[in-house]
């Protein structure tokens, strides 16, 4: 069996990347995913690829990992600060997402900009219940269209002061508005969005049972395919 062909260690390679993420901050190393594979990074890459193909990942133009949702590799206007690691969170909802996931670091320190003023912000963003405060985050590209890029959809899913800033980026990029939600709603969005993600087995939701979960964090409307 050639490199191309051998998919017994996609798995592996899959939880290398993410678990690297959630404990150190940052991709593998090209010996770790090497590593992951059986000592082969013709298969590691390979791998990459197909899970790249599957959403798992997201690689850039050298075919190095970018984002592994909740993770990121680069900056899209979120650091994610725990106890002991640093993270870029790809966007607000993944900020808020690493503390449910890193059982480790269950409560970190978001900072952001709001898009529309700029004021920054630091919200304390745990595990058990949802931070406080007036700021609204506003999602852009609808469910149905967010992988077509997925780095501008994250780079877009930010945090606002309130939807007076929202209405006023919007107007000053000339763009139409997405979908708004409070803080309380963002953060069940991201609770049990990605658990599991960071074992053996993790099956991506199916369009029915994500359905279901956008419904239970108290989403609406065609934006989430409802």
């Amino acid at each position: 069996m050639s490199a191309d062909d051998d998919t017994s260690w996609d798995e592996d390679v899959r939880v290398a990347v993410y678990r690297a993420f959630a404990e150190r901050g940052r991709p593998p190393t090209t010996p770790e995913l090497a590593d992951a594979a059986h000592g082969s990074l013709a298969v590691a890459k390979q791998a990459l690829r197909r899970l790249a193909e599957q959403r798992h990942v997201v690689l850039d133009a050298r075919e190095q990992v970018a984002m592994a949702h909740p993770f990121s590799a680069i900056p899209l206007g979120f650091s994610v600060m725990g106890e002991r690691t640093l993270w870029w969170g790809g966007c607000a909802w993944d900020a808020f997402a690493i503390p449910h996931l890193v059982k480790a670091e269950p409560e970190v320190l978001v900072a952001t900009r709001c898009r529309g003023c700029g004021q920054p912000h630091a919200l304390l963003v745990n595990d058990r219940t949802p931070p406080k405060g007036g700021l609204v985050a506003h999602f852009l590209v609808p469910t149905a269209r967010m992988w077509d890029d997925v780095v501008h959809t994250c780079g877009n899913q930010r945090l606002f002061c309130g939807e007076s800033c929202v209405d006023g980026w919007l107007a000053e990029t000339r763009q139409d508005k997405g979908y708004v939600m409070d803080l309380p709603t963002l953060w069940r969005l991201a609770a049990g969005w990605y658990e599991g993600r960071l074992d053996h087995g993790y099956q991506r939701r199916e369009p029915a049972a994500a359905a279901a979960y956008f419904r239970q964090a108290g989403l609406s409307g065609s934006f989430w395919g409802l």
